[in-house]
């Protein structure tokens, strides 16, 4: 067993402690999944990668019992917490108080344009739609989650639910369809 793995079984049980120990251990990764969520939105961004990964991390060990069943379940939930903060924050922006209502926030096609076939995605749009197909088909979204906000790979989705990488790119090809249709609403 390697040392994240021991870890993070630690922390499953109860051991408050071990985040300490876990940060050093998984802060490169998650830089680097950061640095590629942000580098995906348009410029002008005030949160910068280090602030993405400290409050995702924040989130992450913070929520009491993390019930994480490894490398793969971690990360994932670490895209999907990162992914709630860029959310939360696009939504401040957009709140009327700050302007909203007058300039939107919107990701640049490479976020998930590119992959859907959307030129230009409001996040917020994008947010609803997933939690639309979350409601009907739950494996599909969490695949799209992992690949567009994860920016994971199929073999390591796969692992992750014990399924087949030809199963993640089903799911992935359903959600890519799904999601344009709804976006394009």
């Amino acid at each position: 067993m390697n040392e994240l793995s021991a870890v993070l079984q630690q922390l499953a049980g109860g051991d408050r402690a071990a985040a300490n120990e876990l940060l050093p251990l998984v802060y490169r990764e998650l830089r680097r999944l950061a640095e590629v969520r942000l580098r995906k939105l348009p410029p002008g961004q005030t949160l910068q990668p280090t602030a993405l990964v400290h409050e995702a991390f924040l989130e992450l060990v913070g929520n009491g019992d993390p019930r994480w069943n490894g490398r793969g379940h971690f990360f994932g939930a670490a895209a999907q917490a990162m992914h709630d903060i860029l959310v939360d924050q696009a939504r401040r922006k957009a709140a009327k108080k700050r302007g909203g209502d007058q300039v939107r926030e919107e990701l640049d096609e490479g976020a998930l344009g590119a992959s859907i076939g959307v030129d230009v995605v409001d996040v917020l749009a994008v947010t609803a739609a997933l939690e639309q197909l979350r409601l009907e088909h739950p494996r599909a979204a969490e695949v799209a989650m992992l690949k567009v906000f994860g920016d994971a790979e199929d073999a390591d989705i796969a692992a992750l639910h014990e399924i087949t990488t030809r199963t993640v790119e089903r799911d992935w090809r359903f959600a890519r369809a799904y999601l344009a249709r709804e976006l394009a609403r």
